[in-house]
C-alpha cells in the first residue's frame, strides 16, 4: 500500500442511501461543482468521507441495481453528478470541465474506480493508461470491499470486478496469460501509456475477431474479417477517429465495424 493511504475505502457520504436519495444528492453535487468551477476553475472536495465497512457492498452498475428503495453505497451514480456540472455548461466547456473534473478526483480511490469502470467514458489508449494507473495506485484500499456490477446478486472482488469491466483492456494490451489480474493490468497499462500509432493497431487487430463476434446483420462480413482490410482502414482513419478507438474497447470498435460496413455499401 503507498504510504498515506487508508486501509479502508472512503467514499463521498452523497453516494450512499436510498436510489431516490442519492440521485438528488448526486444531482445537487454535480451542480454545486459546477458553480464553483465557473467560478475560479477549482472544484469542492466532497463536503463528508465516510468509511465503508470491510466486506460492504458498493453497486457499481445501475443494471445490477434492484433494490432502489435500500440504502446502498451507489457508485455508479456518480454519471449523476457529471450529468449535473454539465447541465448550466454548453459545447466545449462542459466538456473541459468533465475532462478538470475527471482529473481531479481520479487522485481518489472511489474516483479512480469510478472513471476505470465508467462504460461511458472516452477509452483511448492514453487515457485509458491514466485511469488503470489510477486504480492500481489504489488497489488495496478497493480490495476492502465488494462489488455488484452486471450480474445480479454476484458480490465481485476488485480483481473479477476489474475483469468483468476491463477484460478488452488485458486481451488486447496483454494477451499473455498465467499472471494475476493485478499483474495482467500492470502491462496492460504500461503498454498504452507508451503506445505509437503502430502500437495501437496491432492492439486493435488482436481484439477485432472478438469485436467481430458481436456485430450483428452485416453486410460485407467476409471483407470485414480481412485482416488485411482491418490494417488497411485502420491506417487510413483521421487522428480523432484512430484516438477513439486506439485503446481497442470492444464497443467502440463494433461502432466503427459497423461504420465500415456501411462505406463498404456505398462504393
Amino acid at each position: 500500500m503507498a504510504p498515506g493511504q487508508p486501509s479502508s475505502l472512503q467514499m463521498p457520504s452523497f453516494l450512499h442511501g436510498s436510489y431516490a436519495s442519492v440521485q438528488q444528492k448526486t444531482r445537487k453535487e454535480g451542480l454545486w461543482c459546477a458553480e464553483q468551477y465557473q467560478k475560479d476553475g477549482t472544484f469542492p472536495a466532497p463536503l463528508r468521507l465516510v468509511e465503508v465497512p470491510p466486506g460492504e457492498v458498493v453497486v457499481a452498475h445501475g443494471v445490477a441495481d434492484f433494490q432502489r428503495e435500500r440504502p446502498a453505497w451507489r457508485l455508479y451514480m456518480m454519471s449523476n453528478v457529471m450529468n449535473g456540472l454539465s447541465e448550466d455548461m454548453e459545447g466545449q466547456d462542459a466538456f473541459v470541465a468533465r475532462d478538470a473534473y475527471e482529473a481531479f478526483f481520479r487522485e481518489t480511490a472511489w474516483g479512480a474506480l469510478y472513471f476505470a469502470i465508467d462504460s461511458d467514458a472516452p477509452r483511448s489508449a492514453e487515457l485509458m493508461a491514466l485511469r488503470l494507473r489510477a486504480v492500481l495506485r489504489f488497489w488495496e484500499t478497493l480490495q476492502s470491499v465488494r462489488y455488484l456490477f452486471k450480474t445480479l446478486g454476484a458480490l465481485l472482488t476488485l480483481e473479477e470486478l476489474m475483469l468483468a469491466a476491463r477484460d478488452w483492456a488485458m486481451d488486447a494490451w496483454c494477451p499473455e496469460e498465467g499472471a494475476s489480474v493485478r499483474m495482467r493490468l500492470e502491462t496492460a497499462t504500461e503498454r498504452m501509456a507508451r503506445a505509437t500509432r503502430e502500437d495501437s493497431i496491432e492492439a486493435v487487430l488482436r481484439q477485432l475477431p472478438r469485436v467481430l463476434t458481436f456485430a450483428r446483420d452485416l453486410k460485407h462480413q467476409q471483407v470485414l474479417a480481412d485482416p488485411a482490410f482491418q490494417r488497411e482502414r485502420l491506417a487510413t482513419l483521421d487522428p480523432r477517429t484512430f484516438e477513439r478507438v486506439s485503446g481497442a474497447c470492444t464497443s467502440d470498435l463494433l461502432g466503427q465495424v459497423y461504420a465500415w460496413d456501411r462505406q463498404l455499401g456505398k462504393q
